[in-house]
Parts: structure tokens; sequence; C-alpha cells
């Protein structure tokens, strides 16, 4: 009989006690705004900023409503225009051009490499061709690229980088944390990310003009003096009458929820490349896919995990996926001709009129993912990865895949 998989791939570990109790604080004194505070109060959020910069090495920091709201952020922060050029990864998730759209910015997409990194030959290229000056990076499901290398070639080329790090919380690139090669940082703490608020985000910067720019446009009202992970007051003297107020606030139920995971960030990725290293052990070897490889300079946090299916068509993809959510294992497929709840791809964001990218569309049209929750436990991950190896082991033997074209053709910008 068939082994089949009984967890859920959506259930996150519960909110730690310090976090309920500190909640529950806020809620019975009822200042949740992150400015309305009793007097030789320091708030939540302010307590936050300061804690979440030292974790990560920078000198500021900045609590936002969401990861999307911080990188909406950022690049006002650097002075994004309506109509200006974005570079940004094909590869990444819909938040991430929605966060350049938002801004009446065009994204200009950057293709993808087989280790999921973005390619730097092609970002080269893309920055001279369409001028662009700011780079949007996605570290999208955790995979790093060759920081040193991606700093170097931009500071050539004179493009700022943000960088995306809603799935690299907590990693590192040879000892660097995640979001501190670039000029701003910016992080979420949704539900499947590693902090877990619902909803929240992070904006961090050594540089006190972007910082000060941040947080006049998070919605401080004139009341930039109560943070503390901040700029002085001078800085802000020079911009306050010439940046909106754009209201992206983080308030101090989230605050008070996160503050106590922050600990905990060091220990989550400990446990998570558990889990990690136990699905590239139960799958190594299997005909017909193909690991990530991980490079060692890089300290990953392993929330989730892809794999890739070179050479199949459409068809044999999407039976495989119904296969294992058959047996329990719920699949995530960047090659389906639709949108799906959390997976899309750049070809299915038409408001940035996409150019179409052959080497994309070729790795996307083969590329499975699937989260990896800390509820899981290793035995729970290694009858998963029994299943998915019975399951493309079977699909192989059935016959060989046949290459794959890009799975949906994209029109050419106007």
């Amino acid at each position: 009989m068939s082994e089949r998989f009984g967890g859920s791939f959506t259930q996150q570990e519960p909110i730690p006690e310090a976090g309920i109790e500190a909640a529950m604080a806020v809620l019975r004194h009822g200042r949740l705004h992150r400015y309305n505070t009793a007097p030789g109060e320091v708030a939540e959020t302010v307590l936050l900023e300061e804690e979440f910069a030292a974790y990560v090495g920078a000198r500021y920091c900045l609590g936002l409503a969401s990861g999307g709201a911080a990188m909406a952020c950022a690049l006002r922060a650097l002075q994004v225009q309506p109509g200006d050029p974005v570079l940004s990864n094909a590869f990444t998730l819909a938040p991430v051009p929605g966060a350049i759209a938002s801004l009446g910015a065009r994204p200009v997409f950057v293709e993808v490499t087989e280790d999921l990194t973005i390619d730097l030959a092609h970002l080269e290229a893309q920055a001279m061709a369409s001028g662009a000056k700011v780079l949007l990076l996605s570290h999208m499901r955790g995979h790093v690229c060759d920081m040193e290398a991606l700093v170097t070639l931009c500071d050539r080329l004179g493009v700022r980088v943000v960088e995306d790090c809603a799935h690299t919380m907590g990693a590192a690139w040879k000892g660097v944390p995640s979001g501190r090669h670039g000029a701003i940082g910016c992080y979420s703490t949704q539900t499947y990310k590693h902090m877990n608020s619902g909803e929240g985000g992070f904006l961090v910067t050594d540089d006190a003009e972007l910082a000060a720019r941040a947080i006049l446009l998070s919605g401080s009202y004139m009341l930039y003096a109560r943070h503390r992970a901040a700029p002085g007051p001078e800085v802000f003297e020079a911009l306050k009458l010439d940046v909106p107020n754009v209201s992206s606030r983080m308030d101090n139920l989230r605050a008070a929820i996160l503050r106590p995971q922050i600990a905990m960030l060091d220990d989550r990725r400990a446990r998570w490349r558990v889990l990690y290293q136990a699905m590239e052990a139960g799958l190594a070897g299997v005909p017909g896919l193909r690991l990530i490889p991980r490079p060692q300079v890089e300290d990953y946090v392993g929330s989730s995990f892809q794999f890739l299916l070179p050479g199949w068509d459409g068809a044999r993809v999407a039976a495989l996926v119904a296969a294992a959510a058959a047996r329990g294992v719920e699949l995530k497929w960047f090659g389906a001709a639709d949108p799906l709840g959390f997976t899309s791809r750049y070809a299915h964001w038409r408001y940035a009129a996409p150019e179409a990218l052959p080497q994309t569309d070729r790795i996307l049209a083969g590329l499975i993912d699937m989260r990896l929750p800390l509820t899981f436990t290793p035995e729970d991950v290694a009858l998963i990865a029994r299943i998915l190896a019975d399951e493309v082991t079977k699909a192989t033997k059935a016959g060989t895949p046949a290459q794959v074209a890009a799975p949906v053709a994209v029109p050419a910008a106007d």
C-alpha cells in the first residue's frame, strides 16, 4: 500500500508565550498606535526596531505594515519616480513587481539561472539597455547569488540595490547578514516567513538620509524624534517638508508579538536546515530530478524546498503534482499556465508589459516548490521525500520526458 502524508503544509508554530503575554498587555492598555504612548513609556515598535537593527547589524531600522510596504517605502526613499525603470528578478513573487508598480515605475525583469539566482550577465545587459539605476533584488525562496560579485557589478553600473529578504531573514552570505549588502534591506513578517505577526515588515539601512525619508514616508506625523533606531533630528529637518506621508506603519500589537521571536531566529535557522537537508538526502540521486546546489559560503534558511524537472513536458509535471497531492504532499509549480494561490510568475503580470525571457521560461517550466514548516519533523520530511521519489521515479519510467517549450507566450512590451 502506498504511503501517504497526513500533515499540513500551512500550519505554523504557535506564537511564543512571551509574545502572547506582551500582546495581551498591549490589548489591555489599548495603545496600539506606535505614537500613542503613556508618559515615560517606550513603544513596543521602537524597542522592536532597536532589537532587529542590532540583530542584523544595521544603524537604522523601521517597522512597517508588510514586506511589500517596506519595498515600496525603500523605492520611494531612493526617489524612484513614475516611469522609471527598476530592475528585478524574473523569478520572484507578485509583491516585488507590485511594489515597483505602486510607484508608477516600470519593472525590468532579469533572467534566472539554473541555481534560481539572478543572472548577472543579463542583469548588466538589462541595466545598460534600460538605464535603470535601482535593482530590487529578490532572494527568491532563500537562494542568494554571489553578493560580492553583484555589489561590484552594481557599483560599476551606478545601480543602487534594495534587497528583498522576505525568504532570507536570518541568513547570511560569507558571514554578512542578508539585507546588509545593498543600500536598503527589506524583510517580511507575514505568517509564512521566519518571524510571524500575520503581516508586517522591516526596512534597514546605514544611510541617514534614506532612513529619515523612510520614517517620514511611513507616516511619522513629525513625531520622528520618538524613533530610536533612527538618525538625529537635524537629518529630518532638511527633509520634513518635502517628503509625503504614505501611511504604512507597524503597530505596537504586531511589534509585541515579534520581539521575542528575534532571539529565536538562529535556532529556527538550524531547525529548518535539519529539515532541508533531510529532504536533500531523501531526493538525492532520483532519476529525472535535479536538486539546487547550495554554496558553502551561503548560510541559508531552508524554510522551503525547490527542485527541477529538466525537460519534462507540462502534462507530465501537472500529473506529478496531482499524484503527490493525492498522497498528501502539496507542491507548487511555477510552470503552470495560470497562477494559483501564492504561485505566479513574470508572464502573469501583464501590467508590467513583460518581455519574453526564454531562459527563465525553460527553468520555471520544470520548477517545483514546497513549504517546510517547522511543525514538520525529520520523520515527516523523510516520508515526504519517499513519496516524491516514488512518484518522480514512476513518472520517469513511464517515458523519456519531452523537451519543454515556454509554458506561456509572453507578449513583447509596447
